[in-house]
């Protein structure tokens, strides 16, 4: 005969119920006025470096496939000190056409000691930021001290992040952004004041110093040979079977990545990185602890490759919750 549950107040398993639970609830107005940018590089630097130390529960993502119309992605994350958050982001391509965001998300938080859900949060500002904050972070950590003109090649949401970033973390002579579309760029420049678009993509990466891709492009979008000496490339874009990124430029440069996951099949990993050996890439988070180089010369040619982890989201959701509690930002519901 199996024993019965009690609590400590003596009522058994079965007469014990959740009961009203007071959830808050952020917008995207909310979380996009609790999210400072600076404080976001910082606390991406610190989930990285927690990531590489084995501190973060950071499991593969499963996708969910919707024939024609996109697909799912559930991206759980948690470390001690932050509450369990777990983000489903869906990519639908078709709602551009619809004036609608491409990739929305919504991102949930739950206490670590009880499972019990203490926000809900909309995920889509988060997703485009954070995802734009790690690539500039490595712009930050491997971009040469003297590097004074950095290109964005793309003109959605991504490179407008990228826009946003960049000024913070180098003093640029000049930020230039590119397109497949100069009049996409020149929008997007609009946006930006000091931002300059420019309409020959080949002359403005050869006479870079950072160039950061934000597109999604199924091919790539610069050639290798196009990158002088002493360039940092970042790659955001994820679009398999092919991807925005060179092989040839890979090969040739020092391949900083957000975990040895770059290399496995896709969804987890990146397409670009496939048949590349998982040794020839450095954790970004291994390098920001001083246990694998960074740059070491001002001819090196770094690049850095994002898929986009949980552990990205974990840390910007928690910055986000933090602030609107101080705050008083959001509403309450009851569950």
């Amino acid at each position: 005969m199996t024993k019965e549950a009690f609590s400590p107040a003596g009522r058994s398993a079965a007469e014990i119920s959740k009961g009203a639970t007071e959830i808050l609830v952020l917008s995207e107005v909310d979380v996009m006025a609790c999210i400072d940018l600076s404080q976001l590089l910082d606390v991406l630097e610190d989930g990285f470096k927690a990531l590489s130390q084995g501190k973060v529960v950071n499991p593969p993502r499963p996708q969910l496939n919707i024939p024609g119309a996109g697909y799912s992605l559930a991206m759980p994350a948690w470390m001690e000190g932050m509450n369990l958050t777990v983000k489903v982001v869906n990519v639908f391509e078709g709602n551009l056409a619809k004036n609608m965001p491409s990739h929305l998300a919504t991102i949930s938080l739950f206490d670590p000691l009880s499972g019990l859900p203490v926000c809900i949060m909309d995920g889509t500002f988060i997703t485009a930021v954070r995802t734009s904050g790690s690539a500039v972070l490595s712009v930050r950590a491997l971009a040469r001290r003297d590097a004074r003109i950095a290109t964005v090649v793309g003109a959605g949401v991504q490179a407008n992040q990228h826009l946003h970033l960049l000024p913070l973390v180098r003093d640029f002579a000049e930020i230039r952004v590119a397109s497949k579309s100069f009049d996409d760029a020149a929008a997007l420049a609009r946006l930006h004041p000091s931002v300059v678009a420019v309409a020959d993509l080949e002359a403005a990466v050869r006479s870079s110093d950072v160039v950061c891709l934000a597109t999604h492009s199924y091919e790539p979008v610069i050639k290798a040979g196009w990158v002088r000496p002493g360039t940092h490339v970042s790659s955001v874009g994820v679009a398999p079977p092919g991807g925005e990124i060179s092989i040839e430029l890979i090969g040739k440069s020092s391949l900083y990545v957000e975990t040895r996951d770059a290399f496995k099949p896709t969804p987890v990993g990146s397409s670009e990185l496939a048949g590349f050996d998982p040794d020839f890439g450095t954790e970004l988070g291994a390098m920001l602890l001083d246990r694998a180089p960074g740059r070491v010369s001002d001819q090196q040619i770094t690049t850095y490759k994002a898929m986009g982890i949980a552990m990205e989201d974990m840390v910007a959701a928690d910055l986000a919750y933090r602030c609107a509690k101080r705050l008083h930002k959001g509403k309450l519901i009851v569950l």
